[in-house]
């Protein structure tokens, strides 16, 4: 009996949106199992704060049962905690300038919800975070790329491309940084270029949108105001996390901003408010003050672990390799000779059970084949030794 082809298709019944995105192809890195991954921004379990997260648990489970475990907002603690910390960095915000998301990755991605129509500008840095981007890209977003140097984002660069617009009648939506320890360069922007993009930003009536999830972790160098802190007419969005000092499984992140763009933020939030039980532990958590303590450790862990990677680096790789060292944060960027590509090293080093996230990954335009990756807040210091002298192997086989 002949085939016939089918009346209709399941496909067919997706929004064009859903329809035009191709399925996600997993490269090496995700293929293959690595005895040592450099890949993923991961924190360490062993610092997880179970002892203190188990005794606030109890305490909620003992004392808040009955409004921690039914439905409801999140803790009314939890934004007071929150309000303390920004407070502390000179950020002034109340109630109705905070929205609470599950990690600051769900609120990023409700921007484009609230700002992006098909075709409009959105301005971000090259090289990026593209787990973010990608949702940018996805409402479709035209995405312009401003160079990162040594200082952060170009914000000379970033003048000339605001200006230029304007004169195409162009109001990009917003500009997506990461001033602080960049990911995926690490670098920290200065003052005198966060004074200037602030400046822009109310000059051209443009948001910006500050990620900063890893300024806690400072191992060195002068604390740097945020965007936010400097920000004195509204035109910043504050956007931070408890994944990088407390946990990534708690989900629980936030955005501090003007109350028109939380407001519509939360009506996009479509699944409610976050967990109720949750909320109430972390603010139990944070009350005790033994957040900060615990940070302190976090920092001497992460601090030592970025020294071995870059005592391994300077050791095992080639001169002509550059890594750069961060003042904080989960990662160190290599700049690559010009006869290393990036993707083919992956390749051949991921034979080796060595995996790491190639620069390609973090441009949107297929730029970055020159760099490389490496995060060092995951792996125990003996892996990071290990396999960063593999990796040197690879590299001089290689040449």
């Amino acid at each position: 009996m002949a085939a016939t082809t089918p009346a209709y298709r399941i496909a067919d019944l997706f929004a064009e949106r859903a329809r035009n995105i191709a399925p996600p192809t997993y490269s090496t890195e995700l293929t293959k199992i690595a005895t040592v991954s450099f890949t993923y921004g991961l924190a360490d379990p062993i610092l997880f704060p179970h002892a203190h997260l188990a005794a606030a648990s109890a305490a909620v489970l003992a004392e808040e049962a009955p409004i921690a475990l039914n439905y409801g907002p999140p803790s009314a603690q939890l934004y007071e905690q929150i309000i303390l910390r920004l407070q502390a960095k000179g950020i002034t915000t109340d109630r109705d300038r905070l929205i609470i998301g599950y990690g600051s990755g769900q609120i990023l991605g409700l921007l484009p919800d609230v700002f992006v129509e098909p075709g409009d500008v959105v301005i971000v840095e090259g090289p990026t975070f593209l787990g973010v981007v990608v949702r940018f890209v996805q409402a479709g977003a035209r995405i312009i790329s401003i160079p990162v140097d040594e200082l952060g984002m170009d914000v000379d660069a970033l003048e000339v491309t605001l200006s230029d617009l304007k004169k195409q009648g162009i109001r990009p939506r917003f500009i997506y940084t990461i001033p602080t320890f960049h990911n995926p360069t690490g670098t920290t922007m200065p003052l005198f270029r966060r004074k200037k993009l602030v400046a822009l930003a109310a000059e051209y009536g443009v948001l910006v949108v500050e990620d900063d999830a890893y300024s806690d972790l400072r191992f060195q160098g002068e604390t740097v105001p945020s965007l936010a802190t400097l920000d004195k007419e509204g035109w910043v969005l504050y956007v931070s996390t408890f994944s990088k000092i407390i946990a990534p499984g708690i989900r629980l992140g936030w955005a501090c901003g003007d109350p028109a763009i939380i407001e519509r933020l939360a009506m996009f939030k479509s699944e409610g408010p976050v967990g109720p039980f949750v909320s109430h532990v972390v603010a139990r958590y944070c009350a005790t003050g033994k957040l900060d303590n615990h940070i302190q450790e976090l920092i001497a862990c992460y601090k030592h672990k970025c020294n071995l990677l870059l005592e391994a680096i300077a050791h095992e790789f080639p001169s002509d390799i550059v890594a750069k060292r961060p003042d904080g944060g989960f990662f160190v960027w290599c700049k690559l000779p010009s006869d290393i590509s990036a993707k083919a090293l992956l390749m051949a080093a991921s034979e080796h059970g060595i995996t790491f996230l190639p620069g390609t990954r973090c441009y949107t335009n297929g730029e970055g084949d020159d760099a490389i990756r490496l995060a060092f807040s995951f792996q125990p210091t003996q892996k990071i030794v290990e396999g960063i002298a593999t990796l040197g192997a690879v590299l001089r086989e290689w040449r």
